[in-house]
């Protein structure tokens, strides 16, 4: 931060700037912490009963989606645009956002009645199902990502971060079941619900001044919808594959070590997020002065960002047994090959990103829900059938085909992109020749 004070550029950049820092501080902590905690855990609960934890929280995370709505987003347009209707907004978000997480509160118990027998696990996903109500309290986050000021936010989750790694290590010190650990995940929730509230009530002012206005209810919903179904279609194409190998693998021990190569994927798949922050708000300057320059510098951006990901993704897969063995341990060594495999998804994201910043850039994120919708339906068909076949590593094989066929292929089939596709083929294929053009980007 104290560079950035120093740097010789306008306050607006320095803000903006700052609220990207904050942003990637508290993405990294969080990242690492769940790595830090999940070996921990990981190593006391073994493969079965951490297969049955992660079980639970992809299948909640499902339906947290649906409770959401699509609204965040919303929110923070309509608060961007209209700060002077603040409480207006905010109050008509929450009373939305409640009703939607009730309404999938219930979806929760119902289906998890019928699609599972274990009387044990429908406890837990309604345990940590509360979470999903909790989360309504996210409206207070908005609002500070809506004025810039991630640094409020990012203080919350850190705060989280440090009180759920101590109580999960207490956890596992008493040696208590697996119940607990399953608790512990709500009282996370908790902390954040507790903690955006706070940070709202001494930075802003009263929720009490919140209001729900109908008609702005009605505009929301009609607004919100499209993002609802590109939104679902991401986490169903990012969840589903563990929430079916719980299902239709008898052994919930399979999804523990399938769950472990997913946690380093995880962090891999934040390299692209990383260089896409940093780089695209020089790419919005630059195409608002010169066209034939942002052309340059935005293929520059999608050929260093593949390439290096292609290079990260051949170091992990080769470092794939030390990598879990030094880790999670030799219970969790069958997680080596599955990573091997799944370290290439960084390379699909890689494409994925860019060429979805340089969408929004260009303003023609229009139709980029086909695309979620097209890796959606992709996952769950070949999930299906591999997961059958081949188990987890069936399982990890479709992963890769998902974010190709939905960040990539899909592309070509939508005319409006199609000169981004070829885009992302050249950076595939050729990008190495720009990987000493770096200064092109910092310009």
């Amino acid at each position: 931060m104290h560079f950035i004070n120093n740097a010789n550029i306008s306050e607006k950049k320095k803000r903006a700037l700052k609220n990207i820092a904050w942003a990637m501080g508290g993405k990294v902590a969080s990242l690492l912490s769940v790595l830090v905690v999940g070996i921990i855990v990981a190593r006391y609960l073994g493969e079965e009963k951490y297969g049955i934890m992660n079980y639970v929280i992809s299948f909640v995370a499902i339906f947290q989606v649906f409770a959401d709505f699509g609204l965040d987003l919303i929110q923070i347009r309509e608060e961007s645009k209209e700060p002077s209707m603040r409480d207006k907004i905010i109050g008509t978000t929450f009373a939305l956002k409640l009703c939607f997480a009730l309404i999938a509160f219930i979806a929760i118990f119902f289906v998890a009645w019928f699609m599972e027998d274990d009387l044990s696990i429908r406890i837990y996903i309604m345990i940590y199902a509360c979470s999903v109500i909790l989360n309504t309290t996210w409206v207070s986050r908005n609002h500070f990502t809506s004025i810039v000021w991630n640094e409020y936010v990012v203080k919350t989750e850190i705060s989280r971060t440090l009180i759920g790694m101590l109580v999960k290590i207490v956890l596992v010190w008493l040696k208590l079941p697996l119940i607990w650990f399953i608790c512990s995940l709500v009282l996370d929730s908790i902390l954040l619900a507790t903690g955006y509230t706070m940070s709202y009530s001494s930075k802003i002012g009263s929720i009490k001044r919140w209001s729900f206005d109908k008609s702005l209810a009605r505009y929301m919903i009609k607004q919100s919808f499209p993002l609802l179904l590109s939104g679902a279609a991401i986490v169903i194409y990012n969840r589903i594959d563990q929430v079916m190998i719980g299902n239709m693998m008898v052994n919930k021990a399979h999804l523990g070590i399938y769950s472990v190569a997913i946690r380093f994927t995880e962090i891999l798949v934040f390299v692209p997020t990383i260089i896409a922050q940093t780089v695209t708000p020089m790419l919005v300057e630059t195409r608002r002065v010169s066209l034939e320059r942002y052309e340059k510098m935005s293929r520059v951006f999608m050929n260093i960002t593949v390439v290096t990901c292609i290079l990260l993704a051949i170091l992990v897969s080769l470092l794939s047994y030390p990598i879990v063995y030094c880790t999670f341990g030799a219970t969790y060594i069958g997680a080596s090959s599955v990573l091997s495999i799944m370290a290439f998804k960084v390379v699909g994201d890689a494409l994925s990103q860019t060429s979805g910043q340089l969408m929004v850039i260009e303003g023609i994120q229009k139709y980029a829900s086909i695309r979620n919708l097209i890796g959606c339906a992709t996952c769950v068909v070949c999930n299906w059938f591999f997961i059958r076949r081949y188990g987890i590593h069936g399982a990890a094989y479709v992963a890769l085909i998902t974010i190709f066929v939905s960040g990539t292929l899909a592309d070509f089939f939508i005319p409006i992109y199609r000169k981004i596709f070829y885009k992302q083929i050249s950076a595939l294929c050729l990008g190495w020749k720009d990987m000493l053009q770096i200064k092109t980007l910092l310009r």
